[in-house]
């Protein structure tokens, strides 16, 4: 009973240790990774590089992981009235932003995408990427909105479709900029309303149109067609489509068990796109070996199983579909990036959760723990109460 009691009370810092070794080691590989033998160090444009920008998002970071785990996670609710939550006003400024990424004034497009709206900040400019907020926001409503319901979908019409339409609306405005993020919201509002309550014959029928969706940005965009062909036939495809999947195999193959060791990778210098951002994973396999890679996979596993307690012991259902949302969204993200890197996932641009270059990721994400943090601490409150 000890033993249960203790691993209870502190299961809160067990979470934050792990999400601060996770973000510590994202830190050191962006930096290295992020290394150019020929390039020159300007402290006035400091944004510019990708590792100094981590540095600087690391405590920026877990600043904010504390400061959300202090806020009461029941705000997100509607236990005290919708107008009276931050979620409606969360998801609303998530699809305000959504639009305006789609604006040319406003948005910004980089590598043929246009995912950010770019915010001058004296002599240079920050970046932010609303698809990030609305993932989360989507999320967070979803799980308010199948606790106001007591986890149930009455009325095909006046429910489920009304929320379907309304997620509709996220995904529709997200696959305009980036196919993979929508997705990947799709599978999580999907999951979201499996978990909340919706009947079966409710979710079979978004099979169809996910389907119809589905290959009609097949057809739009052919390139995706490329990606695919390339996935399934890589070695004909080495030179072009499946370029940076056949690098990251290198990258991850030449570490061998140890790796080459810190910062004498060589994928970096131009070998490895976006080795900074979605294939980081591959910087580390290639650095610090087989050893590295695996203690990245168990770190998440951890953060899988402490998630999966916090889920267990929460004390109410809007608090235990709210862990299960932020659970399920690291960890299948995680997922899909290793899968990516890995190839056995054909490649598409999903970041490492805490690990990837970049502000908006990694500061949202670390807000979604707090949240997590803030559950796992007031079910431990009460308990001890209780006793």
């Amino acid at each position: 009973m000890m033993t249960i009691e203790t691993t209870q009370s502190r299961l809160d810092d067990q979470i934050a240790k792990v999400i601060i070794i996770l973000m510590a080691i994202g830190t050191v590989f962006v930096f290295s990774a992020s290394t150019d033998l020929g390039q020159e160090l300007n402290l006035r444009r400091f944004y510019a590089y990708p590792g100094l920008r981590q540095i600087i998002f690391f405590p920026l970071a877990c600043i904010v992981m504390f400061v959300v785990g202090s806020i009461d996670h029941r705000r997100l609710s509607f236990s005290r009235g919708l107008l009276k939550s931050f979620t409606p006003y969360l998801l609303v400024l998530s699809i305000a932003l959504l639009g305006m990424v789609l604006i040319p004034k406003f948005g910004t497009q980089v590598n043929a995408a246009r995912r950010w709206i770019r915010i001058p900040l004296g002599p240079t400019s920050i970046s932010f990427q609303p698809s990030e907020l609305a993932k989360w926001a989507t999320i967070f409503f979803l799980a308010a909105v199948c606790d106001d319901w007591n986890f149930q979908f009455k009325s095909f019409w006046r429910q489920f479709v009304p929320i379907c339409l309304l997620l509709g609306t996220v995904v529709v405005l997200i696959v305009i900029e980036d196919f993979g993020t929508a997705a990947f919201i799709a599978l999580l509002g999907f999951l979201m309303l499996m978990i909340g309550g919706a009947k079966l014959w409710h979710l079979l029928s978004l099979v169809p149109l996910g389907g119809a969706g589905f290959f009609f940005m097949l057809h739009e965009a052919p390139y995706r067609l490329r990606r695919l062909a390339a996935f399934l036939y890589p070695d004909e495809h080495a030179s072009n489509e499946a370029y940076q999947a056949v690098q990251s195999l290198v990258a991850l193959g030449s570490g061998g068990i140890a790796g080459k060791g810190l910062g004498r990778g060589i994928c970096k210098y131009g070998h490895l796109p976006e080795d900074t951002t979605d294939f980081v994973f591959s910087i580390i396999g290639e650095e610090i070996g087989l050893v590295g890679t695996l203690s990245v996979l168990l770190l998440f596993v951890l953060f899988l199983w402490l998630g999966i307690l916090v889920i267990l012991r929460s004390r109410n259902s809007f608090s235990q579909i709210l862990a299960a949302g932020i659970v399920l969204a690291i960890s299948i993200q995680a997922a899909l990036n290793i899968g990516v890197v890995t190839v056995v996932l054909p490649t598409k641009g999903i970041p490492l959760p805490f690990l990837s270059g970049g502000g908006t990721s990694l500061l949202l994400s670390a807000a979604a723990i707090g949240v997590l943090l803030n559950i796992a601490k007031q079910t431990h409150e009460a308990d001890a109460e209780e006793s």
